[in-house]
C-alpha cells in the first residue's frame, strides 16, 4: 500500500463509441424486458357458441327486415302521393281539353 499522500490519482478512462453502444444496448434490452413483463395483455374474447351466434344472426335478420318494411311503407306512401298528383293533373287536362273542344265548336259555326 502506498502511504504517499501526494500520489497521483489515476484518471478515469472515457468510454469509446463501442462502449457507449454496449451501454445503450444493455439499457434498451432492459427496457424491452421490463415492458414485456409490465404491460397488461389484451383479454382474448370468449368464443361464441353456435346457438348464441345463430340467435344474434336471427336478431340481426329481424332488424334488417324491420328496416326494409319501413322503407317499403315510405315507398308506398310516396307512390300513393304521386298517383294522387297524377290523377289531379289528368283531371285538370281533361277539363282543359273539354273547354278547348267547346271553344273549337263555337268558332266553327
Amino acid at each position: 500500500m502506498n502511504t504517499n499522500l501526494n500520489s497521483q490519482i489515476p484518471a478515469a478512462r472515457s468510454l469509446s463509441s463501442e462502449g457507449w453502444a454496449t451501454v445503450a444496448g444493455v439499457i434498451g434490452s432492459a427496457l424491452l424486458v421490463a415492458k414485456k413483463f409490465l404491460t397488461q395483455k389484451a383479454a382474448k374474447p370468449e368464443p361464441m357458441s353456435r346457438a348464441d351466434f345463430y340467435a344474434e344472426l336471427l336478431a340481426l335478420k329481424d332488424h334488417i327486415h324491420a328496416g326494409q318494411l319501413a322503407i317499403l311503407e315510405k315507398l308506398d306512401a310516396n307512390h300513393r302521393e304521386l298517383l294522387g298528383a297524377l290523377e289531379w293533373q289528368a283531371n285538370r287536362i281533361s277539363a282543359l281539353e273539354s273547354g278547348l273542344a267547346r271553344v273549337d265548336e263555337r268558332t266553327r259555326n
